[in-house]
């Protein structure tokens, strides 16, 4: 199929460009293992590479990407918690010292989740990803009665609120919350626009995502 054959050719290019200009920092990963100082937690929307936008080298970054960015709230039920998993493997293992939820424009799933389109919807219908933004409901009907459910500016209040979600859910796993509170760990938001190419950053003190220089 054409769709492989282009990745094939997008690999030659990395091997006869990417890879031998970045040869040391590849052998620097092999002898020394990674060591990223920070987790970002993105969506799966394939126009939105944390790699690609944050322009950064192998073994900078720690990803973990799903539908809308969205971490579960802490839990112990039996179960496979892959986003928990990633988590405590960073935070702990790694010892990450920043976790960025890292949102953006035009996102299908904060979209779902606001107009509930599958909401009745059976697994490979919809079901699993109705199931998954379920994780959204508190924050869907806040910004359903702010700003409705139609229009740009309410998925954008949608995307946004997705974005504090999953901060609120960071501060339920208590490894976090300890690191957190003794300054060894720092949560932080931020909303990438596709249409435009600018990052929001989450600010503490207002609250609003203000764009970066």
């Amino acid at each position: 199929m054409p769709e492989f054959a282009e990745l094939l050719r997008g690999y030659r290019r990395f091997r006869e460009g990417t890879y031998p200009r970045q040869k040391a920092r590849f052998d620097e990963t092999v002898e020394e293992g990674q060591h990223p100082k920070l987790m970002i937690i993105g969506c799966s929307d394939s126009r939105v590479d944390p790699a690609q936008i944050f322009d950064v080298d192998p073994g900078e970054i720690f990803v973990v990407r799903n539908v809308a960015a969205l971490v579960p709230p802490f839990e112990t039920t039996p179960g496979l918690h892959g986003v928990s998993a990633a988590v405590e493997f960073a935070v702990q293992m790694l010892q990450v010292r920043q976790v960025l939820v890292m949102g953006h424009g035009r996102c299908g799933g904060c979209q779902a989740a606001l107009s509930q389109t599958f909401e009745s919807a059976t697994p490979g219908s919809g079901g699993f990803v109705a199931n998954w933004i379920k994780l959204l409901s508190d924050a869907r009907d806040d910004v359903a009665r702010r700003h409705g459910t139609d229009g740009r500016k309410a998925e954008l209040a949608m995307e946004f609120a997705a974005i504090r979600q999953s901060l609120a859910n960071l501060r339920t796993f208590p490894w976090v919350v300890e690191k957190e509170e003794a300054g060894t760990l720092k949560l932080r938001g931020a909303h990438f626009s596709i249409k435009d190419g600018v990052l929001y950053s989450l600010d503490e003190e207002t609250g609003e995502f203000l764009p970066e220089e």
